[in-house]
């Protein structure tokens, strides 16, 4: 089978899609908005996550994020039906911003059946499991309608393992309260979140060294590769590269999953994350 050049995938920034994926399957990338202070930037391409946590620790501005407008999403879609293509746009989480209702919103611009949007119901790695699970298909000649009906039916065995370093982002973001922030700080308390149902939620906490906190992380998943896809694992980061290398060594041990892959995480997922934060996804069976 040969690869449908009519289907354009669009996905949204917070994908944290790298370069090369996205060169390699043609996709093309609707940016949110990070808005510091009375600027706003979009994610990614007008600030960088080193500048912004720059910018934030220096300034003690409170990073805040947007989602795309209709008009944004509109102007992408045209340009893709007037060149003759479908678009499969696969978005984030519906339960966490109005990406989702403004792609829709634009949408019912153009003609029925020329733009297929499904909800990944995730977020960076995990979101990105999806997208490149879905250009593969594509790539081997799947119609829309397949890939589509294929990523509502796994969505939910995708799984993402969370490990956030400093609480002070959460805090900023509104999802920790001040007491919260002020005892898990002195006590050197990192928070699991997972992603459930498309919500964000804390499922564990530990104390101590980030390094502790991960390598539990890596027990879990080494004891659970037997119930894992080995295809591809997917750890995202926030300017902790070191540690992500040594993650992703760990995870190559054990000659099971053929293809780790580091990418890194974008700006509106920095600003409510903040820096040294690990995320590991993975396919269930």
């Amino acid at each position: 089978m040969e690869t449908n050049h009519n289907i354009r995938i669009v996905v949204d920034s917070t994908s944290d899609l790298p370069n090369h994926w996205i060169e390699k399957y043609n996709m093309v990338v609707v940016p949110l908005y990070v808005i510091l202070g009375d600027q706003t930037y979009k994610d990614n391409l007008e600030i960088t996550p080193v500048e912004l946590y720059r910018r934030s620790e220096e300034e003690g501005v409170i990073p805040k994020t947007a989602a795309p407008s209709p008009s944004d999403f509109y102007r992408i879609f045209e340009a893709e039906i007037l060149a003759g293509r479908n678009i499969l746009y696969i978005s984030m989480s519906s339960k966490v911003s109005s990406t989702n209702q403004n792609a829709y919103i634009a949408a019912e611009e153009f003609p029925s059946g020329r733009i297929q949007i499904v909800d990944s119901m995730h977020l960076s790695a995990s979101y990105a499991m999806l997208v490149i699970r879905a250009a593969r298909a594509i790539e081997m000649g799947q119609s829309i309608e397949e890939v589509s009906a294929d990523i509502e039916q796994v969505r939910d065995k995708v799984k993402i393992e969370v490990l956030i370093d400093r609480l002070d982002y959460l805090h900023k973001g509104g999802r920790v309260s001040s007491m919260q922030q002020l005892i898990g700080n002195m006590l050197k308390v990192r928070p699991i979140l997972n992603i459930i149902n498309g919500e964000v939620r804390s499922v564990q906490k530990y104390r101590g060294k980030m390094e502790k906190a991960l390598e539990s992380i890596i027990q879990k998943i080494s004891d659970q590769k037997n119930h894992i896809c080995p295809n591809l694992l997917i750890i995202a980061q926030t300017v902790a590269e070191q540690m992500t290398d040594r993650v992703r060594t760990r995870l190559l041990e054990h000659a099971y999953f053929k293809e780790v892959v580091v990418i890194e995480g974008g700006c509106v997922i920095g600003s409510h994350t903040g820096p040294n934060t690990i995320a590991v996804s993975y396919l269930n069976l």
